[in-house]
């Protein structure tokens, strides 16, 4: 999707466009009179393009009063045949929108989620172009209140959100598929023209990223694996200017990785460890006369299990195929790192990426299995598909002895736990920092992806001793899963380091779509931790 902003004295008539009207308390572009024409005139349009329409949808209104009636609504519905599941609900803001000729009309209740108002709009926009098969629109807004330039960034990610869509491998079936709606311009008063071209360049990369992520987590584990996971972030860094650095096999042999090799040892497919790195602040820690970059530096970890069919833990054939997408967390810090340096961001940040594959043969890792960890700690491993927390314990320990960050986060779909606790529509927290957790879900609730954190503590760390190790890498007794692989990888937190755990395991992947997304990888995590960096982070 390509969008762009313009003044509004550029705004030229075309009958190749779609010209789309918002109207609300603060968005008011409607010309009512041409807008009453076109309903009286397109009886036969609509009748001839969908059998879902019919006369009796059409009808003339009056339309002179309706912004200020509290019944507009019930006027509108009969005037357009509404293409979206938006009612009415006492209390609550509302949406509903329609289609009159090439216009498309949405209208915008004054209450509602604001944390996810804006983006729904931006999803119906491209519902509504997609369907009447247009490849350009117009989206104008006239309205000078200071916090329009928001708006208008938030309905553009909207769009660009649900526009996406992983469609590489259809062949037979790509016109069936085919997506319309590839370019939307948005024309704004001279007065917010620049404010908004400011605001949308951050957010265009930030969409570059969320979109990298999609990608690595949709693609196949045929094509998406640790060598060309590896070399894909290679390439992005080149492109954004990241310091890129790859750490094969045999160096992490002897950095002692044998939490994270023991996984991989099952694949013929060797393990990689990737670093990003992002000198915003300071251009290069070498640069740093004080050499206290630390304070500045924060960290981002990534799970990158490329596929995990469970090893000798085999999983059931119900959803093995879903485990393509195991590698989220890194796939999250991948695009995030992206789009960090894309907009230049005044912050130094490291993304450290743990790729293997897990697999089952005669060399693989065994139930009851005991490893030395890259800290010292032996690990009892009493679970083959408790994996992801195995490949973390080694990358967050690497990134501390390595870099003595400030502040870490680490992402992963690290356990089926944390679905049966939060769902798919929240991801999971846990930290040993108030601090850094409540900003963390601060700015989740703010943009809509949603964080909630779960409690951790002694009793559960308990539960989590080995009896021939130091640890073992699953709990004891049934229940709190997600919390007892929080703990384990909380073992692995040095006591001077700020930590955040994310488990996104219920929120990667969407399976059907919604409102507003496609159906597949969602890329949650991108935009939450670009906000968090530029809102807590950047500044300081």
């Amino acid at each position: 999707m390509q969008i762009n902003i313009f003044p509004l004295n550029l705004l030229k008539n075309s009958q190749n466009k779609a010209s789309i009207h918002l109207i609300g308390s603060n968005l008011s572009t409607l010309d009512k009179s041409d807008i009453q024409n076109d309903i009286v005139n397109t009886k036969d349009f609509y009748q001839n393009k969908d059998s879902n329409y019919t006369n009796s949808d059409v009808k003339n209104y009056e339309f002179s009063d309706y912004l200020e009636s509290t019944t507009y609504i019930e006027s509108i519905k009969d005037a357009l045949n509404l293409r979206y599941d938006f009612k009415p609900n006492s209390g609550k803001g509302v949406i509903l929108s329609g289609i009159c000729k090439d216009k498309i009309i949405i209208l915008i209740g004054k209450d509602g989620d604001q944390s996810t108002k804006w983006k729904l709009v931006g999803s119906c926009i491209f519902d509504k172009v997609d369907y009447i098969c247009h490849q350009n629109a117009d989206l104008i807004i006239d309205d000078i209140e200071e916090e329009i330039p928001h708006i208008i960034n938030q309905i553009a990610i909207g769009v660009a959100i649900k526009s996406y869509s992983f469609t590489k491998y259809y062949k037979a079936k790509a016109d069936d598929n085919k997506i319309y709606f590839s370019n939307l311009n948005i024309y704004v008063s001279d007065k917010i023209l620049e404010k908004t071209k400011e605001l949308f360049k951050d957010t265009k990369a930030m969409i570059d990223g969320m979109n990298i992520t999609r990608n690595l987590i949709n693609e196949p584990a045929n094509v998406i694996y640790p060598e060309s996971f590896a070399n894909y972030c290679n390439a992005i860094a080149k492109e954004v200017g990241l310091v890129a650095k790859i750490i094969d096999k045999e160096e992490m042999e002897s950095l002692g990785m044998n939490a994270l090799l023991g996984v991989a040892q099952g694949s013929d497919k060797p393990p990689y460890l990737v670093i990003l790195e992002w000198w915003g602040k300071d251009n290069n820690k070498d640069n740093n006369k004080d050499n206290n970059y630390q304070n500045n530096l924060i960290s981002f970890v990534g799970k990158g299990v490329t596929f995990d069919t469970g090893g000798i833990n085999l999983k059931g054939s119900d959803h093995i195929a879903e485990m393509k997408y195991d590698m989220g967390g890194a796939g999250v810090v991948t695009g995030l790192m992206y789009s960090l340096a894309k907009r230049k961001a005044k912050i130094n940040a490291i993304g450290v990426l743990g790729l293997v594959e897990n697999m089952p043969s005669g060399k693989a890792q065994r139930p009851g299995d005991v490893i030395t960890s890259m800290s010292g700690q032996t690990i009892e491993v009493d679970n083959t598909d408790a994996e992801g927390r195995l490949v973390l314990a080694d990358v967050l320990w690497y990134v501390q002895e390595k870099y003595q960050p400030n502040t870490i986060i680490d992402l992963a779909t690290l356990t089926g736990a944390v679905k049966v606790a939060l769902g798919n529509n929240c991801a999971g927290l846990f930290s040993n920092d108030d601090d850094l957790a409540k900003k963390i879900s601060d700015i989740g609730d703010k943009i809509g992806e949603f964080i909630w954190r779960l409690p951790m503590g002694t009793r559960y760390d308990e539960q989590i001793n080995s009896s021939i190790a130091d640890i073992k890498n699953v709990g004891q007794g049934y229940g709190g899963g997600s919390i007892t692989a929080a703990q384990f990888l909380k073992r692995f937190i040095q006591s001077n380091r700020k930590w955040a755990h994310i488990d996104i395991a219920g929120v990667s992947w969407n399976k059907s779509g919604d409102k507003f997304i496609q159906k597949g990888a969602t890329g949650f995590g991108v935009i939450l931790l670009d906000r968090l960096i530029k809102e807590y982070f950047e500044n300081n």
